[in-house]
């Protein structure tokens, strides 16, 4: 009885921590998803659906034109394919020149690396907002204006964050592997194209999915560089919708739920990847 007891008293605990896990877990769940579910209510809502008091989260009648006529209003498939074409340009651009840098001041050494290791860490602390008129003078001066070079040029000099993320996970890589490498032959790009990426690629399925998310929805570049309209991406033609088209709430929630689509479809096809990449540079820790 009194065993009984100890063990009832001893499983309580766990119970009770399991329960509040759950509910903490179940609140933030619908906070989250909450804001999805009201767009995608008012997106198929009709044209006073956004103002009806109490909010009706099922529409008496579903208005699935609102995706067509949204689509129509912003020229959805010429301003997809710019937005498809400047982010696969980006995020190939970054990755690539990410790795290479993370490799040169993981794996080979030479004098001063430590130094350009922390220009990189401190240039993450540097605001955007910062340069980006400097940077937009250069651009304007040797006549790169209302072009999408701005956007795509410097993607290939490499992310500052994308490279600390390669040193990181390849510093923890033993350097057996480098000499095993070596002694049959092989030059530093051999044992970085064949050896090390190669097992770094839940990694390099995590810069993916980040670079092309933030090319995705990149707003302040393509607004402040592209003046043409027909250059624009997604992202400043759907901020546009309301001003140049009036607030027309069920068609704009429409097309948000559409430009949303890409990256939701990226994410769940690569989520094990992206976890796995995670989780990687959890155990590699900071040297």
């Amino acid at each position: 009885m009194t065993g009984n007891n100890a063990a009832v008293t001893k499983r309580q605990p766990i119970r009770t921590g399991s329960v509040i896990r759950f509910l903490f877990l179940l609140v933030l769940s619908i906070s989250m998803i909450y804001p999805v579910l009201w767009m995608l209510t008012i997106a198929l809502s009709g044209s006073g659906g956004m103002f009806e008091v109490p909010p009706e989260w099922i529409p008496h009648e579903f208005h699935f034109n609102n995706f067509i006529e949204g689509a129509k209003k912003v020229e959805f498939g010429h301003v997809f394919l710019n937005s498809l074409i400047i982010s696969l340009i980006v995020t190939i651009g970054q990755v690539v020149s990410s790795l290479f840098v993370g490799y040169g001041i993981a794996r080979i050494p030479f004098p001063g690396r430590k130094l350009w290791f922390y220009l990189f860490i401190g240039s993450m602390m540097l605001p955007s907002i910062v340069s980006l008129i400097p940077v937009f003078f250069v651009f304007a001066k040797i006549g790169l204006y209302n072009t999408w070079w701005p956007i795509l040029l410097p993607a290939f000099f490499g992310n500052p964050f994308f490279i600390f993320l390669c040193r990181q996970f390849y510093s923890a890589v033993p350097y057996s592997y480098d000499e095993a490498a070596k002694i049959d032959g092989a030059n530093h790009l051999q044992i970085m194209t064949k050896v090390i990426v190669p097992m770094s690629i839940p990694l390099v399925v995590t810069m993916i999915i980040l670079s092309f998310q933030g090319s995705w929805n990149e707003y302040l570049q393509p607004l402040v560089y592209l003046q043409d309209q027909k250059l624009w991406p997604l992202s400043v033609a759907v901020a546009s919708f309301s001003g140049a088209y009036g607030t027309t709430w069920n068609h704009f929630m429409a097309v948000n739920l559409l430009y949303m689509l890409p990256l939701l479809i990226l994410f769940f096809a690569a989520q094990k990847y992206f976890m796995q990449g995670l989780g990687s540079l959890n155990n590699s820790g900071l040297k």
